[in-house]
């Protein structure tokens, strides 16, 4: 009978270290306090502060009900183990290493949320999208991680809710901003802020050379009820036709609205309401959002060159470069991890990269 004590060991400290980082003890009486006010009658009188606390309700349980789930795994497969050890059962092993094997994967989804150490980690997240040096093919490149994201949000089960979309000369789209919505949305987000490369030989050269293109990602937390006063006056209002990715129309009429702040430059769209007036209010409240983040950003940078640290990568920086022609790869220059399924990174199998950055960024922090 093959001895599995190592390994089981190691269950049992990863046990130990998930009781430490999801905090348990505490989430038990959170959930008490949270179980109360879920019960509560006049709960929905105000709706907005109802979805948060059932937002907390949902994701404290959860993580107590993954935690519970793995510790009585922990506890089954040590008790199988003991038993087969004692009456030297040679017909247990396989199911004891599956037992050992299932459990580790479900350790390492867990371990993820360990990863999450940024303030807003947790919070809703503002995304655009700019196509940059490429001319058409760097449009068709920016419609190409459009989709990305979106196929990738929809296997991650975040919302996707396209804000506006600024249609290319020719082909893809000169911009785009997009909400996620969804547990840890801006922490995974995080990982693909700054400039994403293509090369590739360009459907749009008669000639077939090969084309590098760029396009530009970044990320805002949107941050609960910012306290940001913006002058009317700093402010440029476009309108324009709701449309969908790759042209497709939604509204016929111009209510869709694009806000631009002038001393910051600053953009943000609304397409999602019939009307001009709420595209504007709604395009007013990311605004907002984006300067409060742009603050705290700067607070956190000033902060950071006084105590000496070493700016992260971050906006404007090459991070990841995606080549379909010579060769097909797809690396990110953080994190040095690549992988050679280019056609599953871009139909949204990006977690790897995610983590991986995550990963990165813990170990920067440390």
């Amino acid at each position: 009978m093959r001895d599995f004590t190592d390994d089981l060991r190691d269950l049992r400290r990863r046990l130990d270290e998930a009781h430490t980082y999801l905090e348990i003890d505490d989430a038990r009486n959170r959930l008490i306090e949270l179980e109360g006010e879920v019960a509560r009658p006049g709960l929905w009188d105000d709706p907005e502060v109802a979805k948060k606390i059932n937002a907390e309700y949902a994701d404290t349980k959860d993580d107590l009900d993954a935690y519970d789930q793995l510790r009585a795994a922990v506890d089954d497969v040590e008790l199988l183990h003991e038993m087969a050890r004692d009456e030297d059962d040679d017909s247990q092993e396989p199911d004891i290493e599956a037992q050992i094997a299932d459990i580790a994967r479900h350790f390492d989804q867990l371990e993820l949320r360990s990863l999450f150490t940024g303030e807003h980690d947790d919070l809703p997240c503002i995304v655009q999208i700019n196509a940059k040096d490429g001319g058409v093919d760097a449009q068709d490149w920016s419609e190409m991680l459009l989709r990305m994201y979106e196929r990738w949000a929809e296997q991650r089960g975040l919302r996707f809710e396209l804000n506006g979309v600024s249609e290319g000369t020719e082909a893809g789209i000169l911009s785009a901003e997009f909400t996620l919505t969804g547990r840890y949305a801006y922490g995974l987000m995080t990982s693909e802020r700054g400039t994403h490369r293509l090369v590739r030989i360009s459907p749009f050269d008669n000639q077939g050379r090969r084309q590098t293109s760029f396009a530009a990602v970044q990320v805002w937390p949107v941050l609960d009820n910012p306290d940001v006063e913006i002058d009317e006056s700093d402010i440029r209002m476009e309108v324009f036709r709701a449309s969908g990715a790759g042209g497709q129309h939604v509204n016929k009429t111009s209510s869709a609205v694009r806000l631009i702040h002038e001393p910051t430059g600053l953009v943000a769209s609304s397409q999602e309401e019939r009307s001009q007036l709420q595209n504007r209010e709604k395009a007013m409240g990311r605004i907002k959002a984006m300067l409060a983040a742009k603050v705290e950003e700067e607070r956190a940078a000033e902060l950071d060159s006084i105590a000496g640290k070493q700016a992260q990568v971050g906006w404007g920086s090459q991070i990841r470069s995606y080549v379909l022609q010579p060769y097909q790869m797809v690396k990110d220059l953080r994190t040095e991890i690549e992988s050679g399924n280019v056609a599953g990174v871009l139909d949204g199998d990006i977690d790897p990269f995610i983590e991986g950055y995550l990963r990165w960024r813990r170990a920067g922090a440390a």
